[in-house]
């Protein structure tokens, strides 16, 4: 018969064997966090996908009680600040804010990425942002119907911009140039301020703009909105149908911003972040403030947004391979 002493240790030991066999995410999970949590974004600070980083983030911190630092990390296309975010410990403190091309399109465009969707957890879709077609005034289209006809009378002069080759932007011209057989030529730009000032000058001649960027120049006339991108109109644009209204069915592009964590994050981190950024764009304010910004609340849990990631590689992937375009 054992005596207490050696019951306890026997006791100890069986704890201790027990405690072994719980993963380590789990026992991490137990006590976070219990140091500020870092949320990287894949561009420089003032855009969209950093402006909303920056509206959840203050949520985040109330519902965990620690400091959420917003990180810039710039360069290759977001890649630099994905890679950064798929190598990091899985502890619950490293989060992406990561994009249709970070999570989507990249993977068809680079050859030389150095990480995979499957290095990733999703947590929460959380918006998105249609991109609208956009002609100069000069044209002598008022209606997407009008532009395809004229395209395809006219081949080889009409002329796309884009905010860089690989970007939604472009991409959203090639699947149009595809899908209508229109010949256009492609013009890549650093960017969509410099893309929209040669477009309102009349350098080129149309544009699948995001519509934050575009936005101001409609609604003062430089530029003329055929169509957005979206599955139902822009509140911004109320009177611009959407690409299927105007004949073009299935032709749903844009940009879309989402919270993602290191693949193997414990499944209860993910579900308190998950919950803190649905509270949070349940409030109306925070939905107005998104609309505001020419964007629209999007909000999927991680297996829905897992889903939609799935979705959007396949998509953007054979928009690639119809377009010609090899990966660089």
């Amino acid at each position: 018969m054992f005596q207490p002493y050696t019951q306890r240790l026997l006791a100890a030991c069986l704890g201790a064997a027990t405690l072994a066999t719980v993963p380590l995410a789990a026992q991490a999970a137990d006590k976070w966090p219990t140091k500020p949590l870092r949320l990287i974004i894949p561009f420089a600070a003032g855009g969209n996908t950093d402006v909303v980083a920056r509206l959840i983030a203050p949520h985040i911190e109330k519902a965990v009680g620690q400091t959420v630092v917003v990180e810039n990390r710039p360069g290759a296309a977001g890649n630099i600040a994905a890679e950064f975010v798929a190598k990091a410990d899985a502890d619950g403190y490293t989060f992406l804010m990561g994009t249709v091309g970070t999570q989507a399109i990249n993977y068809s465009i680079y050859k030389d990425i150095r990480f995979k969707a499957a290095d990733f957890a999703p947590v929460t879709l959380v918006a998105s942002v249609p991109n609208v077609l956009v002609v100069t005034p000069s044209m002598p289209v008022k209606s997407v119907k009008e532009l395809i006809e004229y395209g395809r009378k006219n081949p080889g002069k009409l002329s796309f911009a884009s905010s860089g080759a690989g970007s939604s932007i472009h991409l959203s011209g090639e699947m149009f140039k595809s899908r209508e057989k229109i010949d256009m030529v492609h013009v890549p730009y650093k960017g969509s301020a410099l893309a929209v000032t040669d477009l309102i000058g009349g350098q080129v001649n149309l544009m699948f703009d995001n519509l934050p960027t575009s936005l101001p120049h409609i609604q003062t006339g430089k530029l003329r909105a055929l169509a957005v991108t979206s599955a139902q109109r822009s509140t911004n644009l109320p009177d611009v149908p959407t690409m299927a209204e105007a004949g073009v069915p299935n032709f749903e592009a844009g940009s879309w911003f989402g919270v993602l964590a290191p693949r193997k994050t414990s499944p209860d981190i993910i579900a308190r972040i998950d919950d803190a950024i649905q509270k949070a764009m349940a409030q109306p304010e925070m939905q107005k403030r998104v609309v505001e910004l020419g964007a629209v609340p999007m909000v999927k849990g991680p297996k829905d947004f897992d889903a939609f990631i799935g979705t959007e590689i396949e998509k953007w992937k054979a928009v690639v391979k119809d377009a010609n375009i090899e990966p660089n």
